[in-house]
């Protein structure tokens, strides 16, 4: 059933869409996109072009063409001929019930219609297909599309289990790593690890404890090199020694971790703290050009890409 999917419509195409565009061009995929901004065809083969010297330094599939982009005008001629839609329109409600609703009538059946949501999950606009909501799944990526792997694939109530495993393949097909979700949580996984760490993050620059650039250093020369590698339960694994993660339950490290757990702060980002960070991260980038910045970041992650898919057995 993937291997019969070769067009893929991309719906929406800002900073995410346009690098799900670039990902599946990369792959060989046939590419429509539709987005009604002003200037948004002009701004997404510019964007494709940057990102696809990248993609030739990762490999690129046989066919893959930027020849096979094709830009059009409405969202209903975009997914007319499509065997895969990614959406990836603004985070707000009304804006996803209505493009789905409009979605379901124009996909042929037989397609699968995934979104990018962050925060909205899909039972709170898949009622809105009136003909096959069944087809509709999570299909959220971790910025940039292009080149991170990950891919967190789930649905809402009405969302059919051969469709989950339609997608997943799918993206599998597509070079990803989609995990699945087997139940619906605001903000999934990644986002919510995420916003867990940025929480205590704003809690020791508001408290005190360290500057913006030391906790960004915390990390990027910390914990964070083996977490590009690692995740936390199998980095802890790896902490218990010979004896595994079991070893750290029995220890009195593990009541320390959670006594921890007790004290990590609860704030919200008023005006002060937020102009606090902000300057911390004008500090922290000083001279330093934020196009420049970008093109180091996709370079290493390009290395350390290669890297891991060198590495026999790091999942």
């Amino acid at each position: 059933m993937t291997q019969a999917i070769q067009t893929v419509a991309i719906i929406g195409t800002g900073v995410i869409g346009a690098s799900w565009a670039t990902a599946f061009l990369a792959r060989g995929m046939d590419v429509i996109a539709a987005d009604p901004a002003t200037g948004a065809e002009k701004e997404l083969r510019r964007t494709v072009a940057a990102q696809w010297v990248v993609m030739e330094q990762i490999g690129l599939s046989p066919d893959a063409s930027l020849d096979r982009l094709r830009f059009v005008e409405s969202l209903e001629d975009a997914v007319a001929a499509a065997d895969f839609v990614q959406e990836s329109g603004p985070e707000r409600l009304d804006v996803k019930r209505d493009l789905f609703r409009r979605l379901d009538e124009a996909a042929p059946a037989e397609s699968l219609i995934a979104t990018s949501a962050s925060t909205i999950t899909i039972g709170e606009f898949q009622d809105a297909c009136g003909r096959h909501p069944e087809r509709v799944v999570l299909g959220h990526p971790f910025n940039p599309p292009h080149l991170i792997p990950l891919v967190e694939v789930g649905g809402g109530k009405l969302t059919s289990e051969g469709a989950i495993e339609r997608a997943l393949a799918f993206y599998r097909a597509m070079r990803k790593h989609p995990i699945r979700l087997r139940r619906e949580s605001k903000g999934h996984v990644a986002n919510r690890l995420q916003a867990a760490l940025w929480q205590e993050a704003f809690h020791l620059v508001s408290s005190g404890v360290a500057s913006v650039a030391d906790v960004d250093a915390a990390i990027a020369h910390g914990p964070g090199l083996r977490w590009s590698l690692l995740g936390p339960f199998l980095n802890l694994h790896l902490s218990g020694g010979k004896d595994g993660i079991g070893a750290l339950f029995e220890k009195p490290l593990w009541q320390a971790t959670e006594g921890m757990w007790r004290d990590l702060g609860s704030l919200s980002v008023d005006g002060d703290l937020g102009n606090r960070v902000m300057a911390g991260v004008a500090d922290e980038i000083g001279a330093r050009d934020l196009v420049e910045m970008v093109r180091q970041r996709d370079d290493a992650l390009v290395r350390l890409l290669r890297l891991k898919a060198a590495s026999e057995g790091l999942p």
